[in-house]
C-alpha cells in the first residue's frame, strides 16, 4: 500500500477515507481520484436534487393550502402528532433565529420543513387524512400506487442525505438514483424535464468514474 498522504490523513481522515481505499485495492492513487469523483458527481446531483425538493413541497402545500382553504393548512388537516411538531419545530427555528421580522408567513414555514415530512405525508399513515382527499392531485401524472411513490421519495431522501451530509456514493447504482429522480419529476410535471435537462450533468460526470473494485454489500448502503 503506497503511502497516505498527509492532507488526506490530517484532514480527510482515515477512516472517512478508508472506502475509497478499500474500493481501489489499496492504491492510494486511485483513492484519492475516486475520492475527488465522489464530489464531483455529488454536485452534479444538486440541480436535480434541489429542483424536485422546491418543486415537490410546492406542489404538495398548493394542493393541501386548497382543500383545507388555509395557507396554514396544518392547523386542520389533522396530522400526525409527530409531523405536527416538525411544523412547530420549523416555525419554533425561524423564530428564534428572528427570521423574518415581520411576522411569519405560511411560506416561511412551508421552506423550512424537510424533505423528510414531505415525504412523510406520503406514508401509509396519511392515506386516509391526506393522499386521497387531496395529495394524489399533487402528481398528475403518476398513475401508481401511493406505496411505490412513497418508497421512491424515501429512496430519494436517503440518497440526498447522503450527498449533504458528504457520505460516499459512488458505490451505488448512480445511473438508476438519477432516473429515480427524473421519474419524481416528472410525476409532478414534464415540464420541470424540460427545464431541468440544460443543467443535468450527471451523465457526464458517470462517463469519468474511475475504475475500481465495487464492494458487493455496499450497493444499497
Amino acid at each position: 500500500m503506497d503511502e497516505m498522504p498527509d492532507w488526506v490523513h490530517d484532514f480527510v481522515s482515515p477512516p472517512r477515507f478508508k472506502p475509497y481505499l478499500k474500493a481501489a485495492s489499496g492504491d492510494v492513487a486511485t483513492a484519492v481520484r475516486l475520492y475527488w469523483w465522489n464530489i464531483e458527481v455529488s454536485s452534479a446531483f444538486y440541480p436535480s436534487l434541489h429542483f424536485l425538493e422546491v418543486a415537490l413541497r410546492n406542489a404538495m402545500h398548493r394542493q393541501l393550502a386548497g382543500t383545507f382553504a388555509r395557507d396554514d393548512w396544518w392547523e386542520t388537516a389533522s396530522l400526525l402528532k409527530v409531523s405536527l411538531s416538525k411544523v412547530y419545530a420549523a416555525r419554533a427555528k425561524l423564530t428564534e433565529r428572528g427570521r423574518p421580522p415581520k411576522p411569519l408567513t405560511a411560506d416561511d414555514v412551508m421552506a423550512q420543513l424537510s424533505l423528510g415530512f414531505w415525504t412523510s405525508l406520503t406514508s401509509k399513515r396519511h392515506d386516509q387524512i391526506l393522499w386521497v382527499p387531496c395529495l394524489h392531485r399533487a402528481f398528475p401524472h403518476y398513475r401508481g400506487a401511493r406505496e411505490r411513490l412513497h418508497r421512491e421519495l424515501d429512496t430519494v431522501r436517503l440518497f440526498r442525505n447522503r450527498i449533504m451530509h458528504h457520505e460516499p456514493i459512488f458505490h451505488r447504482d448512480l445511473g438508476a438514483d438519477r432516473r429515480t429522480i427524473l421519474r419524481l419529476l416528472g410525476y409532478l410535471s414534464p415540464r420541470l424535464l424540460e427545464q431541468l435537462t440544460p443543467y443535468d450533468r450527471v451523465e457526464a460526470v458517470l462517463e469519468q468514474r474511475p475504475v475500481f473494485r465495487p464492494d458487493p454489500g455496499e450497493g444499497d448502503r
